[in-house]
């Protein structure tokens, strides 16, 4: 008897089922377009005033 050619098909290896809108690598997510960490920093401090700022 053959057992491979038994029973449920096989599946897709390790494939998504869809793409995602902001993949990396498309025109709205690039590789390598990330922030420094001096503007992480300068964000981060912006938005620590303005959450003071506003109690």
């Amino acid at each position: 008897m053959d057992y491979g050619k038994s029973g449920a098909p096989k599946k897709g290896k390790n494939t998504p089922r869809h793409q995602e809108h902001n993949a990396k690598g498309t025109d709205k997510n690039p590789f390598g377009d990330g922030q420094t960490k001096a503007e992480l920093l300068a964000r981060m401090k912006a938005a620590a005033t303005a959450k003071k700022n506003t109690q």
